[in-house]
């Protein structure tokens, strides 16, 4: 029987990650994060639940990248760090993958086997062909995976576009072949199945800011995504026509000019690009900054300049600020508020609500139909986006003809099966997210996010006092400090009558009881809870802080 269980990544927008498992063997195809929703306070990312990997880690023989965005690669690195197993990817994705491994010592010997378009492995039962697709970064793949049962194709994330660049096309004769030789299940991504037609022109994106750089009387900024690296190349041809100098300005954009340059996706010459701090020497006419920060990320180079505290980018009047990327889902108030900064100090902003500067590196609808059009499949399972996008793109392959039976809509966990009578979903494993605060892995649950939530809303309470261990008697308080609200002067009756019920609970528990401080702690926190919501209908987190002496 081949199992193909998805992780992460269905359902949901991010944290892809997918097993696909026959008799001994396990691949594991991408290991992404995601960033943290609004309720998530203080936690840095997260990553998928890794349980079923580990309980079965002497089956997997490799991992497999499709692409190098962090909804794909991010989490990686924390699943090596419980093993090192074989990466597979195309050179731009390791590049970026080993960049990230950096910040962890003990994947300095992590083995990361390059893998090209048109080539394949094999890994056990499994054979392995990639298949160039096209999307908003370079090298990104697509998966055919010859199985004991058949042959399934996951799309990675992908997008049928006409381009002069063969590095960026998607082989759709490649796929149409497959769908000739017989596909048991096509994995497609879904991520936008709710627009109609296709998948705009990078052409047209071109063609809008070489026009906004043509009639700039000053500097143009522009922000994107780092691994957009063939919309950092336009860029550059559109300064090379316009005479204008490239700074490159944020860590994350330097390292992926590097990689890129050094694999010759970007092509520019030496004199052309500026050092940032030689910036105020040229002619704002003559300069084209590419940066970081197009999604309102509080430290990113463009927040910077549109709070004033860059140390070599002072925005004025005259600058032109391009964000040339999509809004992620929960981003939407801080670019906001990062545009309503950079019209306060002048600068002209265009952004995809105004001017046409960023076109997706997902298929629509259209070219979506004509993936399973060309590729045949038995069976059609819907990835890569929340559940209405799924259930979109499960409907949209029943106009096609796809039998209902046949096309399979599963979450993440489910266990989508295959075996000589046919395609299933039987069964789930254990699933769900892991938080990543700072070097802690996990240790942030329900709980805690419970209270950083009542910390952020209600406060905190602290009661201090000091009580004679024989006696009972109280030496010193109790004494209240509050934070996130104020006892004030007309609220002063609150210490005083918190002060009287904390001191009633010191006398109902005897001296000399076992564990009397830790029953004094739960029944204040109890009384103190429930004396706050009465009073001023408030639940602030109570911290006793109890010495005996």
């Amino acid at each position: 029987m081949l199992k193909v269980i998805p992780l992460g990544g269905l359902g949901e927008i991010g944290l892809n990650m997918m097993v696909v498992e026959y008799d001994d063997t396990i691949i594991i195809i991408d290991a992404g994060l995601m960033f943290p929703e609004d309720y998530m306070l203080g936690v840095d990312i997260v990553i998928p639940e890794m349980e079923y990997v580990r309980e079965n880690r002497d089956k997997v023989k490799g991992i497999i990248l499709t692409h190098a965005h962090e909804d794909h690669i991010g989490a990686v690195a924390y699943l090596l760090r419980d093993r090192l197993i074989p990466v597979y990817g195309t050179a731009f994705t390791l590049s970026v993958v080993k960049n990230k491994f950096r910040d962890f010592d003990s994947l300095g010997n992590a083995e990361l086997n390059q893998v090209f378009p048109g080539g394949s492995i094999t890994l056990g039962p499994f054979d392995i062909e990639f298949i160039r697709v096209s999307h908003s970064t370079v090298d990104g793949v697509g998966l055919a995976i010859n199985t004991p049962e058949g042959m399934i194709v996951h799309t990675g994330d992908f997008r049928i576009n006409h381009c002069m660049e063969e590095c960026n096309v998607t082989d759709i004769s490649r796929f149409s072949r497959l769908g000739d030789e017989g596909v048991l299940a096509l994995f497609s991504d879904s991520t936008n199945v709710e627009r109609e037609g296709y998948t705009d022109s990078d052409q047209k994106v071109s063609e809008s800011i070489n026009k906004i750089v043509a009639e700039s009387e000053g500097r143009v900024i522009v922000a994107l995504f780092a691994s957009n690296v063939f919309r950092i190349q336009q860029i550059i041809n559109i300064a090379l026509q316009h005479h204008r100098k490239i700074v490159f300005n944020g860590r994350s954009i330097e390292q992926t000019v590097a990689v890129a340059r050094e694999l010759g996706y970007l092509k520019y010459p030496d004199n052309m690009c500026l050092d940032v701090k030689k910036i105020n020497s040229c002619k704002d006419t003559d300069v084209v900054i590419i940066t970081t920060g197009s999604q309102g990320e509080p430290m990113s180079a463009l927040s910077r300049m549109a709070t004033g505290f860059h140390k070599q980018v002072n925005i004025k009047k005259g600058d032109s600020v391009i964000l040339s990327s999509k809004s992620i889902p929960g981003n939407e108030k801080a670019i906001s508020n990062i545009i309503n900064n950079l019209y306060r100090r002048g600068a002209q902003v265009v952004y995809d609500k105004v001017a046409q500067v960023h076109v997706s590196g997902h298929a629509c609808q259209e070219e979506l139909k004509l993936m399973i059009k060309l590729t045949k499949p038995r069976y059609f399972i819907p990835i890569h986006g929340e559940y209405r996008h799924l259930v979109t793109h499960a409907r949209l392959a029943e106009g096609l003809g796809l039998p209902r039976s046949n096309v399979l809509l599963a979450e993440n966990g489910k266990v989508i099966s295959f075996d000589s009578t046919g395609g299933r979903i039987a069964g789930t494993v254990n699933t769900g997210r892991v938080l990543i605060d700072g070097k802690g892995i996990g240790d942030v649950g329900r709980s805690v996010l419970k209270e950083r939530r009542n910390l952020s809303e209600d406060g905190l309470v602290v009661v201090s006092m000091i009580i004679d261990e024989e006696t009972g008697i109280v030496l010193y308080g109790p004494e209240l400090i509050s934070k996130g609200f104020v006892f004030g002067a007309e609220t002063g009756y609150l210490v005083d009558d918190a002060q009287c019920v904390i001191l009633e609970i010191v006398e109902e528990v005897e001296a000399g009881s076992d564990s009397r401080v830790e029953i004094l702690r739960t029944r204040l926190q109890k009384a103190l809870k429930q004396y706050f919501f009465f009073t001023i209908r408030r639940r602030p987190v109570i911290l006793p802080i109890i010495i005996e002496v």
